[in-house]
């Protein structure tokens, strides 16, 4: 396992260096530059700001001197939040991120792989098409749509809750509820495939035959090997809803980095963008290193080396 977890660090480093000179040079291909705006600014000012963040250089120069103070563990300066740097922004951002994230994945596996188990298991009932009816809703609607319904039913006619902010537990429950309606119906759905596959099987039936009950068999032996595909797409989504949903964070004024990921691209702030785009990739790795350690719980006869 320590070989294996040692590989994988060795090989997200050129990885992380293919993404960060990808991005790097998207960023400068698009139109348009951190200091462009709708009034113009006498040439003189652009060119003592661009000398100031070394953006008259060649761009060949600009990308030695990004991989030198990335090796330092210098993501750079915001171009537009002034006397910034993309670490300041990411630590004070990517806290509120990260709980917003790790409560709407918590609210996900909660609510979505018990209903998708049921489901399964009350194959045919009522039970089944009415909790797969919820799960297709869930994946049709867009969150900001989800999110516009949550409001207006508990914030502005119920009155129960806060539609904005993140100042208490009482403002996290709506963003977190619309982060997890779409994560938990699409995992309720492969849940429940999952379930009616592994129910087919001879061992299966086996069980049942030998007196085990059928929610013994369900919990101890159908669940756990039903979770393989489950835990397979939790690496990515841990990865994304941690980063923050640009929609959620937008909709609730939330002071997450997907706010600012969103300004530092309509802004071409290009040190905040490859900084954000780079600690969504390493958080990728981590939790796609987690999915394929915990498959070797899930599952013994899997072997992660491989």
């Amino acid at each position: 396992m320590l070989t294996f977890i040692i590989k994988r660090i060795i090989t997200a480093i050129p990885v992380l260096w293919i993404i960060a000179s990808l991005t790097f040079v998207l960023v400068r291909v698009v139109p348009g530059g951190p200091f462009d705006s709708e009034r113009t600014l006498p040439p003189e000012i652009v060119a003592n700001l661009e000398a100031k963040y070394h953006l008259d250089k060649p761009v060949y120069e600009q990308y030695f001197l990004y991989l030198g103070r990335l090796l330092h563990g210098d993501l750079g300066v915001s171009y537009k939040y002034v006397n910034r740097t993309v670490n300041d922004i990411i630590a004070d951002a990517f806290p509120v991120s990260l709980e917003l994230g790790l409560l709407g994945l918590s609210l996900a596996i909660i609510v979505g792989v018990p209903l998708g188990a049921l489901a399964a298991v009350k194959r045919g009932t009522m039970i089944d098409y009415g909790s797969m009816f919820v799960s297709t809703v869930g994946i049709s609607l867009p969150s900001f749509v989800i999110g516009a319904l949550l409001i207006f039913t508990f914030g502005i006619c119920l009155q129960l809750l806060p539609v904005a902010l993140w100042e208490s537990p009482r403002h996290m429950i709506l963003p977190a509820v619309t982060l997890a309606f779409g994560p938990a119906a699409f995992l309720a759905r492969l849940t429940r495939a999952s379930v009616l596959e592994i129910l087919e099987k001879d061992w299966v039936r086996t069980a049942r035959s030998k007196g085990l009950s059928g929610f013994s068999t369900v919990v101890k032996h159908v669940l756990r090997n039903a979770l393989v595909p489950v835990v397979t797409v939790l690496g990515p989504l841990t990865a994304a809803l941690i980063t923050g949903s640009f929609v959620v964070e937008y909709i609730y004024a939330i002071p997450g980095l997907g706010r600012f990921f969103i300004t530092a691209v309509s802004n071409r702030d290009y040190d905040l963008i490859l900084g954000t785009t780079l600690l969504f990739s390493i958080l990728l790795i981590i939790t796609n290193t987690i999915v394929d350690i915990a498959y070797k719980y899930l599952d013994p006869r899997m072997e992660v080396e491989g």
